[in-house]
């Protein structure tokens, strides 16, 4: 049986997460983030919850279920804690990496949301397209040609494609 996939609106996410669970996704499987600033129409962050029904039948062995919604930026991400308490890890994790402000965290620490995975004092998030890579700013591209540098002879309508991570040629210049 295909995944289902469904897109709730920001402030219907614990209800829509709590609804799956009440139709038998019991499973929580993983909680994370795509970045989707490069969208025009809707910049933000999708955040995503995989969800799975372990109830094997005739036809499928378990069904599964991808949640969608879109978090912009200066929103906040409602916590599903309340729902499944193994999201926490998820959350943390989501907010770390990508910056994702969550509201109503509770892992039952009482300590709120910090830091998960990066080291005490690291600034940014490092899984965001924005994020520059600090070995791509300190030394060359090891491919024969930056990352967007095509031929030009081949394809002279083409866009010039800057590869996520990659600084802007004013980035670290001294002449600022």
């Amino acid at each position: 049986m295909p995944e289902v996939r469904l897109t709730a609106a920001l402030e219907e996410w614990v209800r829509a997460v709590g609804d799956a669970r009440d139709q038998g996704y019991v499973f929580f499987d993983w909680l994370s983030a795509v970045d989707q600033h490069d969208d025009a129409e809707q910049p933000g962050l999708d955040v995503l919850c995989h969800l799975l029904d372990p109830t094997p039948s005739p036809e499928r062995d378990q069904r599964t279920l991808l949640l969608r919604t879109r978090v912009a930026d200066g929103a906040a991400l409602p916590s599903i804690t309340g729902v499944f308490a193994g999201a926490a890890w998820h959350e943390r994790e989501t907010h770390e990496m990508f910056g994702v402000e969550v509201d109503g965290f509770d892992d039952g620490s009482g300590l709120g949301m910090r830091p998960l995975l990066l080291p005490s004092g690291f600034e940014g998030h490092p899984l965001r397209k924005s994020f520059v890579l600090a070995s791509r700013a300190t030394k060359p591209w090891p491919g024969g040609k930056e990352p967007g540098e095509g031929h030009s002879t081949r394809s002279p309508s083409r866009r010039r494609v800057q590869a996520p991570g990659v600084p802007g040629p004013e980035w670290g210049s001294e002449d600022e």
